[in-house]
């Protein structure tokens, strides 16, 4: 059970990144990077609820998980902006790969506290 979870949960979060980053691009072309950062992050959390309680968790949305799912992700924002700044500012390196290269230390902390809101 908890092998289908992770599997669906590296699926879903493959296409959670593609969203976020696709936004993040558009975003990029009339905001400053953390700006753009920011808003994709916050627009693919929404997505990333819905086809979580959906495909992994198999579980019913409610509102109650909806405002807790937020929580899951303050862990996987923080390290990711912070790796977005770190890689852009600090190693100069270019703003348009940075997120992608930055959420990857956040992903198994991230299931681990989605399975507890998510699970009872």
């Amino acid at each position: 059970m908890i092998s289908r979870q992770i599997l669906t949960f590296v699926v879903v979060g493959a296409v959670n990144t593609a969203t976020y980053y696709g936004l993040y691009l558009l975003f990029l072309d009339w905001l400053p990077y953390l700006g753009a950062h920011a808003l994709a992050f916050l627009l693919s959390m929404v997505g990333s609820f819905f086809l979580n309680a959906r495909f992994t968790y198999r579980t019913r949305p409610t509102w109650r998980k909806f405002l807790l799912f937020p929580l899951t992700n303050v862990t996987n924002f923080l390290v990711t902006t912070t790796g977005v700044y770190v890689i852009v500012d600090v190693l100069h390196a270019g703003s348009r790969l940075a997120p992608l290269a930055a959420s990857a230390a956040a992903i198994p902390v991230t299931f681990v506290l989605s399975r507890r809101i998510m699970v009872r």
